[in-house]
């Protein structure tokens, strides 16, 4: 099997009806994709899998890596990309606060000075 359903699967059940070989099943509520029947589409009148083309969210189906350090590697990056746009993300966040209390400091420091005065 190549593909695979992930936790962004949002259980809109359309690769159930565009699956051509019905290899899509729901079991306990969860999205399968039943290896024996599994084509990938191969073979088929479509150019991909309809899965993954047919799914909303673009990540709820996804191929599937065939050995153990492409997956293992392929998770690597994703969670370094994670962590960098994070690092990104509190960088701005300190800017943008330590931004906003000077601009509070400096309008309470004319406060004082301008009541005292």
């Amino acid at each position: 099997m190549a593909y695979q359903v992930t936790s962004q699967c949002i259980s809109c059940d359309l690769c159930l009806s565009v699956c051509p070989t019905n290899a899509v099943k729901v079991i306990d509520g969860n999205h399968w994709i039943d290896p024996e029947l599994c084509t990938n589409c191969v073979g088929s009148v479509y150019s991909v899998p309809q899965c993954q083309a047919g799914c909303p969210t673009c990540t709820g189906c996804v191929k599937q890596p065939n050995d153990y350090w492409e997956s293992w590697f392929a998770n690597y990056n994703r969670s370094l990309a994670k962590l960098t746009n994070k690092q990104d993300y509190w960088e701005r966040w300190f800017n943008y606060y330590s931004t906003k209390f000077s601009e509070q400091l400096s309008r309470h420091q004319s406060e004082v000075i301008g009541v005292s005065g």
